[in-house]
Order: structure tokens, then C-alpha cells, then sequence
């Protein structure tokens, strides 16, 4: 049996070769394509044309999501090949339900029936959300704007795999081997990962990449300056004209762009903006650049104040008289070690791989009353752990794949995606399952992974999406787990989880020294927490560099004017940035969330939901961090409400009253007002 087509149990990936993805989607279509048509000839009624229609959508997904999870986390030719060649006939197949006129017509007869009145709360957002899906669709388009949606879809679907492909091509392609004279500064856990990669090629001295592992460190600690602008430079101009041409993601940018200009205006909105924003909290473009802005006026004092003491201190104490891009890393990392006395890889020898998750676990059972616990399962790489989460009665909850480390067929950052979701079939209930995705380093000479603890931040925020998604009680796939979230505030329950890494109960019972065995010590906690908003301001006006251009490019830059997505991005740097890059930088050739991921016109949903995030948390310091009382608060008005009712009204039925922006400001050490 196609073992893509097994939906007994979890996904079979022990057995899921390329030459199974054609055979496989292209059966799966089929089935699909009858349960639509089936459907609109159905009465209009939920059990008679939305189960059926739900069941088939659901098999398709569910396969087409395991090739993409291991296109994304295991590439390869093959895989890239069969990937790419399914890839048309899926966006093709979406595209025509989203625009199927007489389904359109029997939701909306649904909805006006009497029986709606009857269905649940769920029940009835699904069916919300789908007339409201129909419309952005193209459903209501004239036959030949139908096709021309379509193709446009379709020519997308491929633009941002191609985009994501680069990337990753661009990361893999560059790599320099350097001998001893240059490693001064390096960590030694890192130097030692270094000599492996070059002792795996064969090679003499030491290997450095992209990848983050590798890249990170030498920015941050590299005392020779031509080693960290050589990397940076190369990190800089991935996928861009600087590198094989085939690899260039400029002309991709400018034609996605252009793309999403032509959907807009074949739906009758001004903008791709406003497309974007419909299943949003955020209500227009505008009113997202204002947000953004007043966010900008709190942070530049403090940017403008950190920017003056970074260049000071590299000036006066590291002989760099004039501070680039490529010394920014390096001149904080000092600055901060000698402010606060403890530097980054001190406290990572505190960080073993089993300690933080046994802590990042203890937090989700203490909240949630839940129980993690090792299980088995097929997996796509031999590093891959899973897990169970049973409730406080022994009954499975949820399941969830950890894949930590850095590789070169896996594509960068951390991301969670849902694998199963969360549903009732007849008497029996779908356990949910998800991926946890990050590119840490893996363990060398025999010690366990370190973790730094900015990746224990990463760990606990995907941890938080997967709760989001692992701990719904809702039934109806449609609006379970992560599902039918408005996209700005989806990153909430992640945001949120991150919190608890800054708090001292917390910690100290999930660190434990590499070498030594003992607990961070408290004086050293206390260091990293008077360090916590070191340079916020820099950090938050990046942030809000990168979602002005993101919410810029998608509302009002015309493609056909003349200009360049890069030089709006300049445009943006002029007004926000305190420090500016290099101008050969082209980090938009990069930046896969808007041009690969869900992010475009919503890069600005990290800011917009981490004030609900740091106000949500204001409850748990208001009543007890690790109060089991505040964690089921959270979880029975977030978590497991899922997509049923609006973010908005969720947050109300949890916190008592609409969000507000102080505790951002507030956890982010600036003054209101």
C-alpha cells in the first residue's frame, strides 16, 4: 500500500519514498474531486455535503502535508522532483474549491437555513469562515477571471517553492574551511562541531556555514573581523544577483509581488493589504502602519541610545572606529559581558538538551495538569524524538515530533505545523499530532546538545504553538487546534509560553551545568535578567523595519513604477533603522516568511500578538506564574477554543477586558507614554 495513503495512524514516514507522492495526490484528487461533486448535489444540510466534503479535504491534506513537512525538513532531488511536479495539481485543486459556484451556493443556503440555528458554535464559524473564504477565493469572479485567479495561484504556489528552494540552495552553497590563526574568540563546543565538519570532507582545519549554528557564533564571538564580514556578506547576499543566477530571488520578488497586486484587484479590494487583513484582527492597512508607528515612537529613544553606546564602546574598547554590520554581534556580545559580567556561552554550559526539556515540559504539566512522556513512532531522520501528552486520567491528549538540530537538506528557523488535527469520527476522537521544528546544534565530543538561551526562548515559543494546537477540546476540524486562528494572533499562545524562560522558578529546576551538574546559580540568573532588555530598542525597531516593509510592499508599492522592492525596503530603513546595513545587503531575497511562508501583509502579526501575549502573561504574574488555576483559565479560553470564535473575544473571556500595550513596553524595560 501506498504509504501515503495509510491514515490508520501516524504518518508511515519510514516508508514514504518520492516515487510514492505522484500516485498518491493524484488518487487522492480524484477521491476529492467526487466528494465535490457529490456535495453539490447533496441537501444543504451539514451532515449531508460538509462531513463528506470535510473527510476528503481532510486525506488530501493530511498526505500532501507529509510531502511538504519532508520537502521542507529532508530535501532532496528526488523529493525536490516529485515535490515540485504534485505542487500545480494541489494549488489547482484548492483553487477550484475555493471557487466552486455551486458549493458556494449550498453553504450559503446553509446558512440561511433553519437548521443553522441548530449547529453548534464551531459549526457555525466553519461555515462563516468559508463563505468569507469563497469570496476571497474568486467564488463570485466571472468565468474568465475564474481562470485567470487560477493560474495566478497556481504560478504562485511555484514562485514561493522556487523562492524557499533558493534559499536553501544559497545557504548550502557556501562554506570556508580556516586553519588555527583564526578561531580566536570562538566557542569551543562550536570549534569542535567546526573540526568535525571538516574531518567528515576530509578537510584540514576547521568549517564554518550559514547554517545557524555555525553562523551565529562566529558573528557573535569571532574576534578576527575579516572571518565575520566574510560570513555576513555571504549571509547577506543569499539568493541574490550576487551569487549563480539561477539562484536569484529578485525577479521572483518583484513577480509576487505583481501577482498579488492582480488578485486584489481581480477582487475588488485596492491592495493585497486588505486581502490579507479580511480573516484578520487587524482591521486595514493603516491602521496596522499606525500601530506599527506608535510601537516605533516608545522604541527609538532606547534604539537611538543603545546604537550611540554600542559605537562608543567598540570605538573606545575594541579599536573599531567606525561599526558595521558585521561587528554588531560581536561588540554587543563584549558590551554586554563586560556590563553584566557573564557572556552567552557561559550560561549555555547550563543548557543541556534533557534538563531543558524535562523544564520546558514540567511548565506544560504544571499549567495544563497534562503528562509528556517519550513514545515511538516512524520518523523521518534518526534524530527525531516523539512524545505523548496524556491528561491527569491517563487518556491521550496529543502527540508531537521534535526535530531540533540543523541539517543541510532542512530549511532555516523554527516553525511548528500541524500533522492531524483534532476531530470527532463517530464515537472515537482524532488525537491531534504536530511537528516542532528548530535548527539548533546538535551534540558533539560526546556531551549532550547546549542550548543557548535565546534557542530555549525558540524551544519554548514553537512548544507554544504546538500547545495551541495539541490541547483543543474542539471537535470540528475546521476551527480545532491552530485552525480557523486569525493570523495575528496566532503567535499569542507562542509568545506567551516564552515568558516563563525569564522566570527564576522556572530555570533553576531545568538547568544543570555540562561539566559540573550544578543549577544556574542565582547570581548569574539575576545577571541575565538585568540583561534581558540589553539593546530591546535595536531589537524592536528590526522588528517593525521588517513589518513596515512587509505592510508597505503589499498595500501601496506598484511594481510597475520603476522601482524596486529593495529600495522601498531603503525607503524604510531611512525612517526606522538606527543602524543601517551594507548597501549590497538584500536581505528581502531571504526573507522566506513573506515570500515562502503565511506572512505577507502579516509580518506585523509578532508585534500585533505580543501585546496580547505579554498581557495575557500579566495575568499569571497577577495571580501565581505557575498557578494551575491561571493555566486552566488559559487553556479553556485560548488553547482550547481554538479558531470556534474570534481571537478578540477570546482574549476578553480570558484577561476581562480588551488587551493593551503596557505590558509589552513594560516587559520590554521602556517607559509609556
Amino acid at each position: 500500500m501506498n504509504p501515503l495513503l495509510d491514515f490508520s495512524g501516524l504518518p508511515c514516514f519510514d516508508r514514504i519514498q518520492p516515487e510514492h507522492v505522484g500516485p498518491a495526490i493524484d488518487e487522492l484528487l480524484a477521491a476529492a474531486r467526487a466528494a465535490v461533486e457529490s456535495s453539490t448535489h447533496a441537501p444543504a444540510t451539514w451532515d449531508a455535503f460538509v462531513a463528506p466534503l470535510e473527510d476528503a479535504n481532510e486525506r488530501l491534506a493530511r498526505a500532501w502535508g507529509q510531502v511538504a513537512h519532508l520537502h521542507a525538513v529532508m530535501d532532496s532531488p528526488p523529493l525536490r522532483e516529485a515535490y515540485n511536479a504534485a505542487l500545480p495539481k494541489v494549488s489547482q485543486y484548492w483553487t477550484e474549491l475555493g471557487q466552486n459556484q455551486a458549493l458556494f451556493q449550498k453553504y450559503k443556503e446553509l446558512a440561511s437555513s433553519e437548521s443553522f440555528a441548530s449547529l453548534s458554535r464551531a459549526r457555525k464559524k466553519i461555515v462563516e469562515n468559508a463563505l468569507r473564504d469563497f469570496r476571497l477565493g474568486g467564488a463570485e469572479l466571472a468565468p474568465e477571471n475564474k481562470k485567470i485567479y487560477a493560474a495566478i495561484q497556481e504560478e504562485l504556489a511555484k514562485l514561493s517553492a522556487k523562492f524557499s528552494e533558493n534559499v536553501l540552495d544559497a545557504t548550502n552553497a557556501f562554506s570556508i574551511v580556516i586553519d588555527q590563526s583564526r578561531l580566536s574568540g570562538i566557542p569551543e563546543d562550536v570549534l569542535q562541531a567546526a573540526r568535525e565538519a571538516a574531518e567528515k570532507e576530509g578537510k584540514a582545519g576547521w568549517k564554518f556555514t550559514l547554517h545557524a549554528p555555525s553562523y551565529l557564533p562566529v558573528m557573535q564571538y569571532a574576534d578576527e573581523r575579516t572571518l565575520r564580514e566574510t560570513l555576513y556578506r555571504e549571509n547577506a547576499t543569499r539568493a541574490s544577483e550576487f551569487g549563480k543566477p539561477e539562484w536569484d530571488n529578485t525577479s521572483l520578488i518583484a513577480r509576487i509581488v505583481a501577482l498579488r497586486r492582480e488578485i486584489a484587484r481581480l477582487l475588488g479590494y485596492a491592495n493585497f493589504a486588505e486581502v490579507s487583513l479580511e480573516p484578520k484582527m487587524a482591521e486595514t492597512p493603516a491602521q496596522v502602519l499606525a500601530f506599527l508607528e506608535d510601537l516605533a515612537h516608545h522604541a527609538r529613544p532606547f534604539a537611538e541610545k543603545d546604537a550611540a553606546e554600542l559605537k562608543e564602546f567598540a570605538k573606545n574598547e575594541l579599536a573599531i572606529e567606525n561599526l558595521e554590520a558585521w561587528d554588531v554581534a560581536y561588540a554587543s556580545e563584549k558590551l554586554r559581558a563586560k556590563r553584566y559580567a557573564f557572556s552567552d556561552q557561559e550560561v549555555k554550559q547550563y543548557f543541556p538538551e534533557d534538563v531543558v526539556l524535562g523544564g520546558l515540559f514540567r511548565v506544560a504539566e504544571t499549567l495544563y495538569q497534562v503528562k509528556i512522556t517519550p513514545s515511538r513512532a516512524p520518523v523521518w531522520h534518526g534524530e527525531v524524538r516523539f512524545f505523548d501528552i496524556r491528561d491527569a486520567g491517563g487518556a491521550l491528549v496529543g502527540q508531537f515530533y521534535m526535530d531540533l538540530y540543523a541539517r543541510e537538506t532542512k530549511r532555516g528557523g523554527a516553525w511548528m505545523d500541524d500533522a492531524i488535527t483534532r476531530r470527532r469520527k463517530g464515537s472515537s476522537i482524532q488525537t491531534p499530532v504536530a511537528y516542532l521544528n528548530c535548527n539548533f546544534s546538535r551534540p558533539v565530543g560526546g556531551k549532550p546538545a547546549l542550548f543557548t538561551h535565546d534557542e530555549v526562548l525558540t524551544l519554548f515559543h514553537e512548544f507554544g504553538h504546538g500547545l495551541h494546537h495539541l490541547l483543543t477540546r474542539i471537535e470540528d476540524l475546521g476551527v480545532s487546534g491552530i485552525n480557523g486562528v486569525e493570523w495575528d494572533a496566532v503567535e499569542l499562545p507562542s509568545q506567551f509560553m516564552e515568558n516563563f524562560a525569564w522566570e527564576w522558578d522556572v530555570l533553576r529546576h531545568m538547568t544543570r551545568h555540562v561539566d559540573m551538574g550544578a543549577a544556574l546559580p542565582r547570581a548569574l540568573f539575576d545577571k541575565m535578567l538585568a540583561a534581558k532588555n540589553f539593546h530591546s530598542g535595536l531589537a524592536m525597531l528590526r522588528q517593525i523595519e521588517f513589518a513596515v516593509f512587509d505592510m508597505r510592499l503589499h498595500s501601496e508599492f506598484d511594481p510597475d513604477c520603476g522601482r524596486s522592492a529593495r529600495e522601498l525596503l531603503e525607503e524604510v530603513r531611512e525612517r526606522i533603522a538606527v543602524l543601517r546595513p551594507p548597501a549590497y545587503n538584500r536581505f528581502a531575497n531571504s526573507f522566506s516568511h513573506v515570500f515562502a511562508g503565511g506572512y505577507a501583509a502579516g509580518y506585523y502579526s509578532y508585534k500585533w500578538a505580543e501585546v496580547l501575549s505579554a498581557d495575557a502573561y500579566g495575568f499569571f504574574e497577577e495571580n501565581g506564574i505557575l498557578d494551575p488555576r491561571a493555566g486552566a483559565r488559559f487553556r479553556d479560553e485560548i488553547l482550547a477554543v481554538g479558531g470556534s470564535r474570534p481571537a478578540a473575544e477570546s482574549f476578553r473571556a480570558f484577561r476581562g477586558r480588551a488587551p493593551r500595550v503596557e505590558a509589552l513596553l513594560r516587559h520590554s524595560g521602556m517607559i509609556v507614554g
